[in-house]
Parts: structure tokens; C-alpha cells; sequence
């Protein structure tokens, strides 16, 4: 019995389980991610997450107005599917629209179209879809037959109602612009970047800071004359070069292997990709404040990349995520970096393109600098 109580004691198991439980208790933050993490993947996947787009932002292209007209724009503004935000009349003027994304959807209506519908000629539409992001560009042209079909149908009534034929009297014609094949590479590939250096550059900051604080070189550095601007600075800076050679690796990586192309401007996406590799580095070094050792920078750099995977665009459309899923992606870098790389590379934008963009991320920046800043502070005193 005596050799039994020296392999195995049910007093000293207790004294260890009960060790380990004060000691999670007194982990806040390992303990915080336990539960945050798995309710933030049921509240995401459960509410956020929609293959199913709506909403879409739709003009219409037409040279003048007719009672066609007005049913297209009355049918897409009761339609889940897309919101009509206006009328264009000028070619330029719709691929504007497309390459800066205020529209994803236009619709092109030809000169004298009620005329050929009541001649019975069969004119042809053009439904011209962002197909940048081939999932929400399939809901669009899925949803857009059924109601051009039924608008036409309401406007061709009464003595005109010999015209309204079946099939339908018209022809639609898809054109899939910035993605003619529709393939998801070109999709996925470029929106990869975007999570690619959020992954890395929050995190390696993070942990590399924490190390320092583990082993004690961090109260030499306050030690000295040196104010937290500067140490936060002199921490993220050498990761730019890590960030520039990611980058660097993925496009030639992209080109060669998913054949994605590069048709816009290399100095906006320059600008762009350097505003958001500072930013995720001050994300980073956030984490650093509030982690007391590198496990825990691990984990709160995790609980910073889910959303973005699932928040920005990359693996869902935005535009199907519900409005209060939309207003958290819109506080994500990624969200921005994510367009901003998407109409650079697949749309051909340049700077007056990716401006808005990029000033997104510029006060996404300033935001975390003013709380890292705030947190270090605390930290010193």
C-alpha cells in the first residue's frame, strides 16, 4: 500500500490540480482567448459569414430615359441583390465606376432599346459584373436575368403587351471584367499578400518585443534616455526589410505560378504596401503591451489575424456580410490593403484609384500609434 501511495496520491494529484487552476485564473489572457476564441468563430461563421451576396453597388449606363428605363431602376431598387445608385452615360464613366469600386455591377442599355423591343428585334443588354471576386460577380449575373425580365415585363403592359413575349425578348450579354475565365486564383492570390503580412508582421513583432521583456533587456532599454516614440521606432523598422522581401518573394511567386497579373501602378502599390506593413508592425508592437510573455503574443497576435481572414474580403465577399460585420472589417487594414492590391494588380488603378484606401489605413495607423504609445507609457510607470 506505502508503494502504491508513492507511485500515486490522490492528495498530491489535488495539491497540482488546483495549482493549475489558480494559476489559468491568474492567466487572463490565455484563460480570455480559451472562450474568446471558439465565441468568436461561432459569432463569425454563424452571423458574418454569407456566400450569398447583396446589395451590390449598380449603375446603369443609358444614353436617355424611357418607361423601360424606370422599371430596370424601380426593380433594382426593391431587388436584395443590388443597389442602384445611379444612372451614368458615358462609357469612361461606367469603367471608372468598375476600376475604383463605387460600382460593382453596370448595366449597359443600347440607344433605342424600347423601340427594338417593340419591333420585336431582340436588342441586347450588356451586364458588365466586377468579377474580381468571382463568387460575388456569380450572384449577380445569377439574379440579374430574373430582374430585367420581370422589369421589362411590368413596362410592357396594356397596348404593349404583345411584346412582351416569351422567351424573353431581349438578350443579355455578360461581360466578367478583370477576370474573363472567372478563375478564384486571381482572386485569392493578390487578397494573400494581404493576410500573408498581417500574419507575419504582428506577430513577429509582437513576440520579438515580449522576448526582450522576458529576459530582462527590455529594463535596460527603459533604463536609458530613449522616449517610446523612438523605442517604438527602433523595434518595428528592422521588419520593414522582412516585410520588403515577402512582398518581393509573393509577386514573383504569383506571376509565375498562378499568372496573376500586375496591370496598374507599381508607385501606388509601393505606397500603399509600405502603409501597411508599418501598420501591422504597430499592431505588433500593441500586443507587446499587453503580453507578459511570448505564448501569450502568440495567442492575441492570433486573435488579431481570424478577423482578418474572415472580416476582410479575403475569403468571403464583403458585400454579403451583414452591416455590423461590414463596420468592424471597415476598423481592419486588411480590408483596405486587400482593395487597394486587388485594383492595382487585376483592375489596372493607379493613385487617384487607391486614395481612399489608403487613407483608410493611414487612420487605422494613427489610431494604434496613439493606443500603443498610451499602453507603453503605462507600461514604463
Amino acid at each position: 500500500m506505502s508503494r502504491l501511495a508513492n507511485i500515486f496520491a490522490w492528495s498530491r494529484f489535488y495539491a497540482v490540480l488546483v495549482k493549475e487552476f489558480i494559476q489559468m485564473r491568474r492567466d487572463r489572457v490565455t484563460f480570455g482567448m480559451m472562450i474568446g476564441v471558439p465565441l468568436m468563430q461561432l459569432l463569425l461563421f454563424g452571423y458574418a459569414i454569407d456566400t450569398d451576396p447583396h446589395n451590390l453597388p449598380t449603375l446603369i449606363e443609358v444614353a436617355d430615359e424611357s418607361p423601360v428605363v424606370r422599371s430596370l431602376t424601380a426593380a433594382m431598387d426593391t431587388s436584395d441583390y443590388f443597389d442602384f445608385i445611379g444612372i451614368v452615360t458615358s462609357e469612361a464613366a461606367s469603367d471608372e465606376a468598375l476600376k475604383d469600386g463605387t460600382a460593382s455591377v453596370i448595366l449597359t442599355i443600347p440607344p433605342g432599346f424600347e423601340a427594338d423591343l417593340i419591333r420585336g428585334v431582340t436588342p441586347e443588354l450588356l451586364l458588365t459584373v466586377d468579377a474580381s471576386d468571382p463568387v460575388a460577380a456569380g450572384g449577380a449575373i445569377g439574379a440579374m436575368s430574373g430582374v430585367v425580365e420581370t422589369a421589362i415585363g411590368q413596362s410592357l403592359n396594356g397596348p404593349l403587351s404583345f411584346a412582351a413575349k416569351s422567351p424573353a425578348p431581349f438578350d443579355l450579354v455578360i461581360h466578367r471584367a478583370f477576370n474573363p475565365s472567372g478563375e478564384t486564383s486571381l482572386n485569392i492570390v493578390p487578397g494573400l499578400l494581404a493576410v500573408i503580412l498581417s500574419m507575419t508582421m504582428v506577430l513577429i513583432t509582437a513576440v520579438a518585443i515580449v522576448r526582450e521583456s522576458e529576459k530582462g533587456t527590455m529594463e535596460s532599454l527603459i533604463a536609458t534616455p530613449v522616449t517610446p516614440s523612438e523605442v517604438m521606432l527602433g523595434k518595428i523598422l528592422p521588419y520593414v526589410f522582412v516585410g520588403y522581401v515577402q512582398t518581393a518573394v509573393f509577386l514573383l511567386a504569383a506571376r509565375a505560378l498562378f499568372s496573376v497579373p500586375f496591370s496598374g501602378s507599381f508607385l501606388a502599390f509601393f505606397l500603399g504596401f509600405n502603409l501597411y506593413i508599418i501598420v501591422n508592425l504597430a499592431i505588433g508592437f500593441l500586443v507587446s503591451t499587453v503580453a507578459r510573455t511570448q505564448m501569450q503574443a502568440m495567442q492575441l497576435s492570433f486573435f488579431t489575424i481570424l478577423p482578418t481572414i474572415l472580416l476582410s474580403g479575403f475569403m468571403f465577399p464583403f458585400a454579403a456580410m451583414p452591416g455590423w460585420a461590414q463596420a468592424i472589417g471597415t476598423a481592419i487594414p486588411a480590408t483596405h490593403f486587400l482593395r487597394l492590391v486587388r485594383k492595382v494588380m487585376l483592375k489596372g488603378g493607379g493613385l487617384a484609384e487607391v486614395t481612399q484606401d489608403m487613407a483608410a489605413i493611414a487612420v487605422i495607423l494613427l489610431v494604434v500609434v496613439a493606443v500603443a504609445l498610451k499602453r507603453y507609457r503605462q507600461t514604463l510607470d
